[in-house]
């Protein structure tokens, strides 16, 4: 019966491996912290192996909180750098590009395609049919456009 309540480094380790085989599946770090704690605690438990249970799950808890709040304010910044920012963005990679207009474009909103998309737009003025506009900008998913003299 004392095996039911006694908990080895491998007990530990194994549970680092499941939360590891977890994070690698989609948890978008949550379950980082919580593997560092188990494998604190294996460590622990491997150097002090008179460690009660309750005391190895106070740590556990404990390590997780702490490895997760670190996580968050540390690391994560880190992993959200790109060196290109605008790949999933298609407005932002259309900032600069010269395009030549097949109808008149009249001022305020309206619609222009572009590419094999129909991209909703805004002109301070009207831009005539065979003229030269430029995309100046964005404004989440509408282009911002003026005329090139």
């Amino acid at each position: 019966m004392a095996i039911a309540i006694t908990l080895e480094p491998w007990h530990w380790l194994i549970l680092l491996f499941i939360l590891l085989g977890a994070e690698a599946l989609g948890a978008g770090g949550f379950l980082l912290g919580s593997a560092a704690a188990a494998a604190v605690v294996a460590l622990w438990l491997w150097l002090l192996p008179d460690t009660s249970w309750p005391i190895q799950l106070v740590m556990f808890g404990t390590g997780s909180l702490l490895f997760s709040l670190a996580y968050w304010k540390l690391f994560r910044k880190v992993n959200n750098k790109s060196d290109s920012p605008e790949l999933n963005n298609r407005a932002l990679q259309l900032i600069g590009r010269t395009i030549v207009l097949e109808h008149d474009l009249p001022a305020g909103q309206s619609k222009l395609a572009i590419g094999d998309t129909l991209w909703k737009v805004e002109s301070d003025r009207s831009v005539a049919k065979g003229s030269k506009v430029s995309v100046t900008g964005n404004q989440g998913m509408m282009l911002l456009i003026r005329e090139l003299v």
